[in-house]
């Protein structure tokens, strides 16, 4: 196209300079030169435009000179200056409109680059210029959209009254907003929108330059945001569980500065520096309580100064100790039983379950969910009270049957008693008292009445209603005084005993009472089982230490066993 504009000009040149120059034509033929010029301007080259109009003010001098000379003035010399202002005005304007119209292609093309979407309007709303952007964007290509109303175009929703935005653009120069529109294909945009005027040199608003940038992706994020974070604040508000949310962020930053973020390092660190674990539930934020947990410590409320770890925990609590080792060795959680204070200055027991967050959440929320077992911790006691119970009427019971085992155990010391008292009296009684026998006689009173006495503790003792207690035990002093208990009753159904204790038992670890009661009810369950039979009735009671350090207490028996269906059921109660 440039060629031929270019050639289009020469051509006319030519021709405007030959009736020029060799005819009679009376009349600014030269003025044609103009339209060289405008030729040579559609090739959009400056030096075109320079030529055009440089060749024209030659060529029309040229022609007056070879017509009228020097010499001559009038009305061609009128002319010929008329025909020269109109070639170098239009080549001047030819040259600025082609700068202007550079200047303005350089725009769009920086217009285009934009990854927003552009398009500018006239006053009317009609579409005169559209990016590239907003083509890949609305779906339209710039030659549907020209021309077009922009409103009618992309279905426009705006945040308020068209009219309103309209004149807040008029007295300020520009607009910011959110809008929605709709694309070609039919989806709905969310768009951060800036509207600015576009004026003449004159001031007068010639259109709107309208900037828009694609937020649906960031407005879904935000609101699915919002929606997680309703449901959360709902379950956390709801919760029948108490949940309290902690900011660990202070504690993993003293850790790290101390080189503690390794569990080793941090159980060292706090066997030699117990007062750090104080400090470190100081540093321990709590950020929030739900209904749940501030029903269970007795609080109305949230409390609003701060508030750390060290105000819920016990000052004895050892479970923090421990669940800040997890932390440090990058558990993910930890569970654990401890006590919260209450508002009365009680004490709540309670299970809890800490979750911590990866070490790269810079958040740094820790949640800990925490379920009141008051109620389980006295139905615990009252199990334990009841078994004791159970306990102690299962030994009463035993001792009713072992009640002539009891008082031939009781008679023995007592006889001895009154046997050595008749003696010592008759001693006193002769002529010359003979005061060593009667020495002899009151110190074996003394002794069965010791042995007396023993009898009737351990009876005491296999009585009582006192709670288990664990304590190391000699397993062969327990198993001595359990039989000393059934000896009579053995001998009476004639049951031969055997008691092997293997020498240096290591103590073990048991309730005396509990033990002894067990060993005295398989006595009394071996002698009934071998009762009436006519064969040897032997009773065995062993006592060995195994190679992994345990010791094996055995008692058996000759009697005729325990059928294979009740195997399953030796444990049940009252079988």
């Amino acid at each position: 196209m440039q060629l031929l504009f270019r050639a289009a000009a020469l051509l006319l040149a030519l021709i405007i300079a030959l009736v020029d120059t060799f005819t009679d034509f009376d009349g600014a033929v030269a003025v044609l030169y103009v339209v060289v010029v405008l030729l040579a301007a559609r090739t959009f080259r400056r030096l075109d435009i320079i030529v055009a109009g440089t060749g024209g003010i030659v060529l029309t001098i040229a022609a007056y000179l070879n017509s009228h000379g020097l010499n001559h003035v009038g009305s061609p010399t009128a002319r010929a200056l008329v025909s020269l202002a109109a070639i170098a005005i239009t080549a001047l304007l030819a040259l600025q409109f082609q700068s202007a119209t550079r200047r303005l292609a350089s725009q769009a093309r920086l217009l285009n680059l934009s990854h927003d979407m552009i398009f500018v309007r006239d006053h009317q709303g009609l579409i005169n210029f559209w990016n590239r952007t907003a083509e890949d964007a609305y779906g339209w290509p710039a030659s549907m959209a020209l021309g077009r109303v922009a409103d009618e175009l992309l279905q426009t929703r705006y945040p308020d009254r068209r009219e309103a935005i309209e004149a807040e653009l008029l007295t300020t120069g520009s607009w910011d907003g959110t809008l929605e529109q709709k694309t070609q294909a039919g989806a709905t945009l969310v768009l951060e929108s800036r509207w600015v005027l576009q004026r003449d040199h004159h001031g007068r608003v010639t259109g709107v330059m309208e900037t828009h940038r694609d937020v649906t992706d960031r407005k879904a994020a935000y609101t699915a945001l919002v929606s997680s974070e309703r449901r959360y604040r709902r379950m956390f508000d709801a919760s029948r569980v108490g949940v309290i949310q902690e900011d660990w962020r202070a504690v993993r930053a003293e850790l790290t500065a101390l080189g503690l973020m390794d569990g080793a390092a941090l159980t060292a660190h706090l066997a030699q520096h117990p007062e750090f674990i104080g400090q470190v539930r100081k540093l321990t934020d709590v950020d929030g309580m739900n209904p749940a947990f501030l029903a269970m410590v007795g609080r109305p409320a949230a409390p609003s100064a701060p508030y750390s770890v060290d105000d819920i925990l016990c000052e004895d609590d050892r479970m923090f100790a421990r669940s800040l080792t997890a932390f440090a060795q990058g558990d993910p959680f930890h569970e654990g039983e401890t006590e919260v204070v209450h508002a009365d200055g009680s004490r709540v027991p309670v299970l809890f379950t800490i979750t911590f967050p990866p070490a790269d959440d810079v958040d740094g929320s820790v949640l800990v969910f925490v379920v009141d077992i008051t109620e389980r911790r006295q139905a615990q006691d009252a199990l334990l009270l009841a078994q004791t119970e159970l306990a102690h009427a299962a030994r009463v019971a035993t001792l009713g049957e072992l009640t002539a085992s009891i008082a031939h155990e009781v008679n023995q010391p007592l006889m001895a008693v009154v046997t050595s008292g008749d003696a010592g009296m008759r001693w006193l009684r002769r002529p010359e008292p003979d005061l060593h026998e009667v020495e002899q006689a009151m110190e074996r009173i003394i002794s069965e009445g010791r042995r007396a006495s023993e009898i009737v503790k351990r009876i005491r003792a296999f009585l009582s209603k006192a709670p288990v207690q664990q304590a190391p035990l000699d397993i062969g002093a327990v198993i001595e005084e359990a039989t000393r208990l059934v000896a009579h009753e053995l001998t009476r159904e004639r049951v031969a005993l055997q008691v092997d204790i293997q020498p240096g038992l290591p103590p073990i670890m048991g309730d005396r009472i509990q033990l002894q009661q067990v060993l005295v009810n398989l006595m009394i369950n071996a002698s009934q089982a071998m009762s009436g039979q006519p064969q040897a009735r032997q009773l065995s009671v062993s006592a060995r230490r195994h190679d992994d350090g345990l010791v094996a207490v055995t008692v058996g028996d000759t009697g005729p066993g325990i059928a294979p269906d009740d195997l399953e059921r030796l444990f049940d109660p009252f079988f």
